[in-house]
């Protein structure tokens, strides 16, 4: 739920979608891509989803398709089709394929191919020759790496208490969806999960090697050095710990890549045994594949993390907003927020992310900032608080990771629980029942509908023509303790406009052919009021039927 005085609606922008992947083979339930599509963002696909009960996506999507597109890709366990369109197609032919296609049998959703990017902030100015350049020391080394003295991350987390116990367990694997990792740095080789070829994959050219493609992709080899880097072994800094590391390489090069590529490699890594999945990426809002791909990860035992995002105090981004991802935001070297960082009520933990020192192409060290870097310190702490206590499950490691944080002093949305500790997630036995709730206070009795009250606006403008733009979507998510109803209203122009609102209760992206409610008289003014029960996420669509302008959309939820 998004609390009051935060920006509650996360913009699910309709993103056009830009077509390429290699043949992905030898992975589960993935089919061959079609030859010769580019790699990285793919802004002319369409996602099409089918239900658990159709064993070919292809063939029940196949019929639904216009003769001047064609299925580029296919994934069976994720259950979805990627349909791409020429590049010079008409965005209304997209957008009336995504709403015809849902009549199909067994077709459950459609929606754009949408691009996420890294969530670094960026990189300091050093001195190739002295790879500690700009660093401060900051004294106390625990262990034998010649550049942990300049490091602040491990020492914030209590990384030393914990390395008095494991410096991780290699059985223990954490997976960096990213950009490559370049696995044959000197303070990551060790380290990289040899059970694998490649030590990964790279879903971006598909391809069974997920080396960096230049210099400068070096946000994956910064990443994976943060959570597994090497420890206590003479080289360079010290990672927060020695499990083993995967490269699923899903960004290329630019820092950008596609829904599919990245539902992928999630899934991927859940087949291959990641107990931990780290995915420093975001920015592509809520769609259906990236949830069904996190949930598929969770339901397989892997914990997934995810930074909070880079937005100055902006709402949580997904991936890290689903329930079954851990969002972390970002600390200064002082335990303040980072003022780079996103927070919200999604918001579990938090970790240092303001300029942390790590690995970078070619066996080198940088700091960067960004809750790209905190995401994984906590992807680190985990592993190791799994090296200590191997019969955890992936939501009983996630309760006690809650239960050892440290509280800093600031919020919930800001931090969580609190800083995330390794000391204590390795040297506290777990306990069985721990508290769900940051705030220690008892839930209160539920009282009236409308004794708590939550409003959330946006603006928008829809307008016609070959560059126009149609419709606008939204989410959102429940901000009061006990929801009762809700009532969403559109201020549209003073015109002879005439736009319509539909609604969805369930977080899915609604259509003109596929809602749950619907406001639709003449004029550019529309409300619906809905009753709830606390386990609804608003979809919002906001279309224009005729005319143009400028309009208001506005929820009002009530709580007991």
């Amino acid at each position: 739920m998004l609390g009051n005085n935060t920006r509650d609606f996360d913009r699910r922008s309709v993103l056009q979608a830009a077509g390429a992947l290699g043949a992905l083979f030898g992975l589960n339930g993935v089919v061959s891509a079609t030859p010769g599509r580019e790699p990285g963002p793919k802004k002319n696909e369409i996602v099409v989803g089918v239900g658990a009960s159709v064993s070919s996506p292809e063939q029940a999507v196949r019929p639904q398709i216009p003769t001047n597109a064609e299925i580029v890709h296919t994934n069976e366990t994720l259950g979805y089709a990627a349909v791409e369109f020429p590049e010079n197609a008409a965005r209304t032919a997209k957008e009336n394929f995504k709403q015809n296609v849902l009549q199909g049998e067994g077709i459950e959703y459609a929606e754009d191919n949408v691009t996420y990017e890294t969530l670094e902030m960026q990189a300091l100015e050093s001195d190739s020759e002295d790879d500690s350049a700009g660093t401060e020391d900051v004294g106390g080394s625990a262990v034998n790496d010649p550049l942990f003295d300049r490091q602040y991350a491990p020492q914030q987390v209590n990384c030393s208490e914990a390395w008095e116990e494991t410096l991780g367990d290699p059985d223990v694997t954490i997976s960096i969806v990213d950009q490559g990792v370049q696995y044959d740095h000197p303070n990551l080789a060790e380290n990289m999960d040899g059970t694998v070829s490649n030590y990964g994959y790279d879903f971006v050219s598909g391809d069974g090697d997920p080396y960096p493609a230049s210099a400068g992709e070096n946000h994956g080899t910064h990443v994976g050095g943060i959570a597994a880097g090497g420890a206590d072994n003479g080289e360079g800094h010290a990672g927060i710990s020695n499990c083993s590391m995967l490269s699923a390489r899903a960004l290329g090069d630019g820092g950008g890549g596609s829904l599919t590529d990245i539902a992928d490699a999630i899934q991927w890594s859940a087949d291959q045994g990641a107990d931990i999945i780290n995915m420093s990426l975001g920015g592509g809002g809520y769609t259906q594949l990236m949830a069904d791909a996190c949930a598929y990860a969770q339901n397989e035992g892997s914990l997934l993390v995810a930074a909070a995002g880079n937005d100055y105090g902006g709402s949580v981004s997904y991936p890290a907003a689903y329930e079954t991802v851990m969002a972390i935001s970002s600390l200064d070297e002082g335990e303040t927020l980072s003022s780079f960082s996103n927070v919200g009520p999604e918001t579990e933990l938090a970790a240092p992310g303001g300029d942390v020192l790590s690995t970078v192409n070619w066996d080198d060290y940088d700091s960067f900032s960004g809750t790209s870097m905190a995401s994984p310190v906590v992807a680190g702490v985990a592993g190791l608080a799994l090296s200590a206590w191997p019969s955890l499950s992936n939501d009983e490691l996630r309760s006690h990771l809650h239960e050892t944080a440290v509280d800093i002093g600031l919020s919930a949305e800001e931090q969580g629980y609190g800083r995330v500790d390794a000391g204590n997630a390795v040297t506290t036995e777990p306990g069985t029942e721990p508290d769900p709730d940051p705030d220690p206070d008892p839930d209160p009795e539920p009282g009236e509908c409308g004794d708590e009250s939550n409003t959330a606006s946006a603006d928008g403008e829809l307008s016609d023509g070959w560059w126009g733009n149609q419709s606008d979507s939204y989410s959102y998510e429940l901000a009061t303790e006990n929801p009762c109803s809700a009532t969403v209203t559109l201020d549209g122009p003073a015109t002879d406009a005439t736009f319509d609102l539909y609604l969805t209760l369930d977080g899915r992206q609604p259509t003109t052919s596929d809602y749950d409610e619907l406001s639709a008289d003449w004029g550019a003014d529309e409300e619906i009021e809905v009753d709830l029960d606390g386990d609804e996420e608003l979809g919002i669509l906001v279309d224009r039927y005729s005319g143009s302008g400028s309009y208001a959309i506005t929820v009002e939820e009530l709580g007991k």
